[in-house]
């Protein structure tokens, strides 16, 4: 899927310290240090639902949140309430994919495998190295760990194969989500909204995203979506602005219609 070759967007201006644009096709459109380890922050729930649809686990499953689930690490928020809310293991995965609720990440990872997290990591690893991110190292489900690390190179591969399921693709392109956690008391449904506010913007065709954001990894963004025309892979991270990553990503939008468009009145002017 990567091919070499020198950045073809002359001119584009992107802001986030680490970018890679690929088209369907493998060209290089545009890097920026796309070697660079980085810290990917929740961009590693895409990993997270990939070994949990390749584990056969039933989806109809349903899983309670537990004291387990909460982040003593950084402390995030979760309206998913402990000893109380429970989801099919289907709205767990929307949950975490859409909202990046890392309560229900973790949750995922505990319930997956006999062996609970330990496992469920290692199995994120080993299909890291199944598809070929060599650079790339995960230490929890959620991403709240730091340890969790990869390159713009390897996120290409990384969203290339989460884009073989069906269920990612739909989860990950949907602007909203009600879900129903707790029907055996009086709290009512939680409506959610997709991170990645391109979802719902209709001048957009997202077909897989996900955002991401600790303070080590800054604002972090990765899409598969068509843009004038054609299919592109999207990495941006470490951006320090909170909308830097979408800014970057209409910038693109802008920069690839208005250069199509261009090149469409040349050929038309010369009459070929």
């Amino acid at each position: 899927l990567l091919l070499a070759g020198a950045p073809a967007l002359a001119g584009l201006d992107i802001h986030s310290a680490v970018a890679l644009i690929i088209d369907h096709n493998g060209n290089r459109l545009y890097s920026r240090n796309a070697t660079e380890v980085r810290p990917i922050a929740s961009i590693t729930k895409l990993m997270t639902a990939m070994v949990v649809m390749d584990a056969g686990v039933p989806l109809d499953d349903p899983i309670t949140i537990t004291e387990q689930d909460r982040d003593r690490l950084r402390w995030s928020r979760s309206r998913l309430y402990i000893d109380e809310a429970t989801l099919s293991r289907r709205d767990m995965l929307r949950v975490a994919l859409m909202s990046s609720d890392n309560r229900a990440a973790h949750a995922l990872g505990r319930t997956t495998f006999a062996g609970g997290t330990q496992a469920f990591v290692d199995a994120m690893n080993a299909k890291a190295a199944s598809l070929g991110m060599r650079d790339s190292q995960f230490a929890d489900a959620s991403g709240l760990d730091a340890r969790n690390v990869s390159t713009a190179e390897d996120l290409v591969r990384l969203i290339h194969a989460a884009a073989q399921y069906p269920f990612i693709r739909e989860v990950t392109s949907t602007g909203e989500f009600t879900a129903h956690p707790y029907l055996a008391t009086k709290r009512g449904p939680l409506e959610y909204r997709n991170t990645n506010p391109l979802t719902r913007d209709s001048r957009w065709q997202v077909e897989l995203s996900k955002t991401g954001y600790i303070h080590e990894a800054g604002r972090c963004l990765v899409m598969q979506a068509v843009v004038a025309g054609r299919r592109l892979y999207v990495v941006l991270l470490n951006a320090q602005g909170k909308l830097t990553p979408v800014a970057d990503s209409n910038r693109l939008r802008d920069w690839l219609r208005t250069h199509r468009e261009t090149r469409t009145a040349s050929v038309a002017s010369r009459g070929d």
